[in-house]
C-alpha cells in the first residue's frame, strides 16, 4: 500500500534575527507538481496566515524532485469534472480555478517577498505562481511554456496579464503557440529577476535564515535582492542561449495587425529558417482552432486592464471553456487515450464562428466568483 504523502509542505524556518522564513513545497513529483484543489486551498489559507504574521519576513516556493516547479493544473481532475457534468456547472474544476486565481492574487499583492524557485518545468498553473513571485529565479534547466492550446484551453493564471505586458507581441505569440522558453527568454521577457544555478538552491534557502531581517517590507524585499545578486554573478557564465529575442524582429512580422485570423494564418504558414518558430507554428496549426480565436480575443479585451480584472475575466473564460467539449477531448487525445489526434469542433480558426467566441464572454451567473478579491 502506497503511503500518504502532503502534497504541499509548509515549513517556518526560524531565522538568526528572529522572524521565520515560510518554505512552501510543492510536492507531487509524480505528477511533476501539478496542482489539485486541495493544494491550492491549502496554499490559501498558510500564505493569508502568513501575510498578516509579523515574525514572517519572506516566503521561499520550490518544487519537490529536480524535474519541475509546477507543470501546470492537475489536467486529469478538471477533466473528470469536465466529462462528469457536460454543460456544467462543473463544480471541481470551477472550485479549482477560482481559489487557484486567489492563490495567485494574493501571491502578486504579498507585500513580503516571494521568492520562487523556477526550476525545470514551469507550465500553465506553475506559470501562475511563478509570475507571482517578487523575486523570481530561473535555472539552467528551466523550461517555461503556456502550452494550453494544445488541450483546448488559454493561458490563464494571470496570462492575460502578464503576457500583455511582454515586449512587443510576444506576448501573444508565445500564448497562441504554446512555445517553450528559457531563463534567458525569461529575463528578457520581464518575468525573472535573476539566473541562478539550482546547486545553489539549498544555500540560497539556508542564507535566507542569515538574513537580517527589518521591520520594514521594502528594506526587506532590499535584503533578497543583495542576497540574490551574489548568487545571481556566480552563475551568469552558466546562462542558457536564449530564442525569443533573436526572434523578436520576426515575431513581429507575423503578429502585425489587428485581425486575429491574420494573425493566426501568418504564424501557420511562417516559412521561417529558426527552427524555435518553425516548432510554434506546427503547435498551432495542431491546436485547437476555437482555442486560438478565444486567446488572441481574451488577450485584446485584457489589454489595459488591472490584475483584478483581468484574474475576474479568467475565471468567467476558464468556465465557460471547461463546460464546453473542446477541452475533454484535447484532453483526452492527448493525455487520456494519448492518441495525439483531437477531433476538435472545427476545421480552422476561420470556421469558428463569432457567435460561439461571445457566447464564452457571456457571464453564467449574476455575480463574479472573484467580486472580492
Amino acid at each position: 500500500m502506497e503511503a500518504h504523502v502532503e502534497e504541499v509542505l509548509f515549513e517556518e524556518r526560524k531565522s538568526a534575527s528572529g522572524p521565520a522564513v515560510g518554505v512552501i513545497t510543492l510536492n507531487v513529483e509524480k505528477t511533476l507538481n501539478s496542482l489539485t484543489l486541495n493544494m491550492v486551498e491549502l496554499m490559501l489559507v498558510k500564505l493569508r496566515e502568513w501575510r498578516e504574521r509579523s515574525d514572517i519576513a519572506c516566503v521561499f516556493i520550490h518544487g519537490s524532485g529536480q524535474k519541475a516547479l509546477c507543470a501546470g493544473g492537475d489536467v486529469q481532475a478538471l477533466y473528470k469534472s469536465s466529462v462528469e457534468q457536460p454543460g456544467g456547472p462543473c463544480e471541481y474544476a470551477e472550485a479549482f480555478f477560482e481559489q487557484e486565481y486567489r492563490v495567485d492574487y494574493l501571491l502578486h499583492k504579498f507585500d513580503k517577498p516571494v521568492i520562487v524557485w523556477g526550476h525545470g518545468i514551469v507550465m500553465g498553473g506553475g506559470m501562475g505562481v511563478f509570475a507571482a513571485g517578487s523575486y523570481r529565479v530561473v535555472t539552467e534547466k528551466t523550461r517555461l511554456a503556456m502550452p494550453e492550446i494544445t488541450i483546448g484551453l488559454y493561458p490563464d493564471v494571470g496570462g492575460s496579464y502578464f503576457l500583455n505586458r511582454m515586449p512587443g507581441h510576444t506576448g501573444l505569440f508565445l500564448a497562441l503557440t504554446g512555445a517553450s522558453f528559457n531563463a534567458a527568454d525569461a529575463r528578457y521577457l520581464g518575468l525573472a529577476e535573476g539566473f541562478v544555478e539550482h546547486q545553489y538552491a539549498g544555500e540560497v534557502l539556508n542564507a535566507l535564515t542569515d538574513v537580517a531581517w527589518s521591520t520594514g517590507v521594502a528594506d526587506n524585499h532590499e535584503r533578497v535582492f543583495d542576497l540574490m545578486a551574489t548568487y545571481v554573478a556566480r552563475s551568469a557564465a552558466a546562462m542558457p542561449v536564449g530564442n525569443v529575442e533573436a526572434a523578436a524582429a520576426e515575431i513581429e512580422q507575423l503578429c502585425a495587425g489587428e485581425d486575429d485570423l491574420a494573425v493566426i494564418d501568418n504564424i501557420i504558414a511562417a516559412q521561417s529558417d529558426n527552427p524555435w518558430i518553425q516548432k510554434a507554428s506546427a503547435t498551432l496549426a495542431s491546436g485547437s482552432p476555437l482555442s486560438a480565436r478565444l486567446i488572441a480575443e481574451q488577450l485584446r479585451r485584457c489589454k489595459g486592464l488591472s490584475l483584478k480584472a483581468a484574474f475576474q475575466a479568467e475565471v468567467l473564460l476558464s468556465t465557460a471553456i471547461i463546460r464546453q467539449p473542446e477541452f475533454a477531448e484535447g484532453v483526452r487525445a492527448l493525455l487520456i487515450d494519448k492518441d495525439k489526434s483531437p477531433a476538435w469542433q472545427h476545421t480552422a480558426p476561420a470556421a469558428v464562428p463569432q457567435t460561439l467566441i461571445e457566447q464564452h464572454f457571456s457571464a453564467p451567473w449574476d455575480q463574479n466568483p472573484l467580486h472580492d478579491l
